[in-house]
């Protein structure tokens, strides 16, 4: 006589059917058109992981290692069996401690399927030399909503004894959450893929050897100018903020002599193409001093002044004032350094006369 259970019972199927050796499971339900659904076995260590994933018995390993297991796909129309999986007991590995019958839903997910539209839904256990049904379990479809996968029961050992445990545990993850508990990765293409990591193209490697150094060359010598002295951390003795003095050029000033200076080449340059004096442009007001010899006479200059005293100036004395300095000279060098640069000769003392007009 059968054994009808509720979720979470039990019966021991040794004593239902003393010297049973072989059962078939089989499982059943009612689903509408569109609807695939597939029944397997999980072999189960006493952690209740499989030994191995030979052991998950579905419709791509039909048969587990040591035979005991085997998947028959279509079931009894008898018995309104929708799949059968025949378990021979006496060549169970001693390892297995239960094996657990689960029901997917094929794409369930994809396709918006779950049992909770699925009725009729049955798992029994039947002596396969009498053919007579020992236990079922008719599962609830009340209580199932997004379930698209369910482990409808269990055959497991009790000492000697086989018995059977109705489970009716449903997983909202499909098969690959089965799989996941019972720790099996076949099957995990039903899960979502994981993404597939992009190789970004190859890199051409980049040149380890140290960038050219750029020398920068000084602009070529006009003709008749005069050459560089070389390097030298004096600076442009009209402008410090020129590039540095390299270049020694005579240059005649307003008052004293001419004398040596550096001069960065730009103004090397103006000083060969300018009559002196030079950066002193003619103040009004003012009378000029006679140009040196060997220059040509330029207007306004040459004239010789007296002082607010009315005497003639000594020793070729000029007047100069503000205007004469800036054009003269770097706004760092317009005080004492370029009047010290001025007296600081071997010439006869010159007199200089500092009035300023009004």
């Amino acid at each position: 006589m059968s054994v009808s259970l509720t979720k979470g019972g039990n019966v021991s199927l040794s004593k239902q059917a003393p010297g049973l050796t072989a059962v078939t499971v089989g499982l059943g339900w009612q689903a509408g058109t569109g609807y695939e659904l597939d029944a397997s076995a999980l072999l189960c260590d006493q952690s209740g992981k499989v030994l191995s994933e030979e052991h998950f018995v579905f419709f791509n390993n039909l048969t587990s290692p040591d035979g005991s297991v085997c998947h028959v796909g279509s079931g009894s129309p008898a018995g309104a069996d929708d799949q059968q999986i025949h378990v021979d007991l006496t060549r169970v590995s001693a390892q297995v401690e239960k094996i657990a019958f689960p029901v997917s839903l094929y794409e369930g997910a994809s396709r918006g399927q779950t049992f909770g539209q699925v009725r009729r839904a049955h798992i029994r256990v039947v002596d396969r030399d009498s053919g007579t049904e020992l236990v079922r379990y008719d599962l609830a479809a009340g209580g199932l909503s997004s379930e698209t996968a369910l482990v409808f029961g269990e055959l497991y050992r009790h000492g000697a004894e086989w018995k059977f445990r109705a489970v009716g545990q449903g997983y909202a993850s499909g098969l690959a959450g089965i799989a996941t508990d019972y720790g099996v990765d076949v099957l995990r293409e039903t899960a979502p893929a994981d993404p597939v990591p992009v190789t970004p193209p190859p890199v051409p490697p980049t040149s380890t050897a140290p960038p050219p150094t750029v020398v920068s060359s000084p602009a070529p010598a006009l003709a008749g100018s005069p050459q560089s002295s070389g390097s030298s951390s004096v600076t442009c003795f009209f402008d410090p903020n020129h590039r540095p003095g390299m270049t020694t050029v005579t240059w005649s000033p307003q008052w004293g002599v001419p004398r040596p200076v550096q001069a960065c080449g730009g103004c090397a340059q103006r000083l060969q193409t300018t009559a002196p004096p030079f950066y002193a442009p003619p103040q009004q007001g003012y009378p000029q001093a006679t140009a040196p010899q060997g220059y040509p006479q330029q207007q306004g200059y040459g004239q010789p002044y007296q002082d607010h005293h009315d005497h003639q100036q000594q020793g070729g004395g000029r007047r100069f004032g503000a205007g004469a300095l800036i054009g003269a000279g770097a706004a760092g060098l317009i005080g004492g350094a370029l009047l010290n640069e001025a007296f600081d000769d071997d010439e006869p003392d010159v007199v200089v006369n500092n009035y300023y007009e009004d």
